[in-house]
């Protein structure tokens, strides 16, 4: 049985002491830390810090108690959770089916410390994939339908099923910033090229065509400008002359998916922090 502990995630303006008022707080409880990580921005003179423990206590009511001497004493930015609780996630997918089953797969190997709640798809080209692994499955399509509709009756099934996050693998469609809004919950979405570069469609034509020598994958949170969301994982893969358009593609799928997986396992971890479009990751 896994071992209950509480997870906080702390970020303001940095000042004296943080690290050690928050780790009395923790001590003089009979509270363990079990991790304690923490970052200062020097540019913007903002401190970061992640702390884990093992509670002296009731678990949920230590947590609210931390949160409210860190918000009050502290006077910082302050997120506290349960490591038990798992978050529910909503897939959505359009027909590329590789970070799909891979993720899926994932998350059925216990991989993942969430839940996956439901599938959304603007096509149903995977719903019978869906109904083999036993995940409720959502056709929302666009044809002739306005994307103010369809968005809405999408938000409904977030809400139906409580969704905390939405994970986009390789979902051919463009966000608006109402729908952002609306479902209220973080988005991770990932491309297939190393952001800033690429964005856009077909990153592998566009690589091809400058005739770069690697090629990349990004997971970033979605916002309302394409492509432009706080980065959390990037990885890159050696390309050459000899390499095809197909070649590009067939690599970039192998590194979309462990980048896809390992920035959807942080973030269920509680180990990223977001700020001025950039991320603070506790790895």
């Amino acid at each position: 049985m896994k071992k209950e502990t509480i997870i906080a995630l702390l970020h303001g303006p940095d000042q004296p002491g943080l690290v050690a008022k928050a780790s009395s707080w923790i001590f003089e409880r009979g509270s363990n830390i079990d991790h304690a990580d923490q970052h200062k921005d020097p540019e913007a003179n903002v401190f970061f810090q992640r702390v884990e423990w093992a509670p002296s206590g009731n678990p949920k009511e230590e947590a609210e108690a931390f949160k409210a001497f860190s918000e009050s004493s502290l006077k910082i930015n302050t997120k506290v959770v349960l490591n038990t609780k798992k978050q529910k996630v909503a897939l959505f997918v359009s027909k590329i089916d590789h970070c799909f089953h891979d993720i899926i797969l994932r998350f059925q190997a216990n991989e993942m410390s969430g839940e996956l709640a439901c599938i959304i798809s603007n096509h149903k080209a995977l719903e019978k994939a869906a109904e083999t692994y036993g995940i409720p499955f959502y056709h929302t399509p666009f044809e002739n339908m306005d994307k103010a509709s369809v968005e809405a009756e999408q938000i409904k099934i977030l809400k139906k099923y409580s969704v905390e996050l939405v994970i986009l693998a390789r979902y051919m469609q463009i966000l608006s910033s109402g729908f952002l809004h609306e479902a209220g919950v973080p988005v991770i979405n990932i491309h297939h090229s190393f952001l800033p570069a690429f964005a856009g469609g077909k990153p592998y034509h566009q690589a091809y065509e400058r005739g770069v020598k690697i090629i990349g994958a990004t997971a970033h949170y979605a916002n309302a400008d394409l492509d432009e969301g706080p980065i959390i994982y990037q990885d890159v893969i050696q390309i050459n002359h000899r390499n095809t358009i197909s070649d590009l593609i067939r690599k970039g799928k192998d590194l979309e998916k462990s980048v896809f997986a390992h920035a959807v396992r942080l973030h269920l971890n509680n180990r990223i922090l977001v700020y001025n479009n950039k991320t603070v990751v506790f790895d």
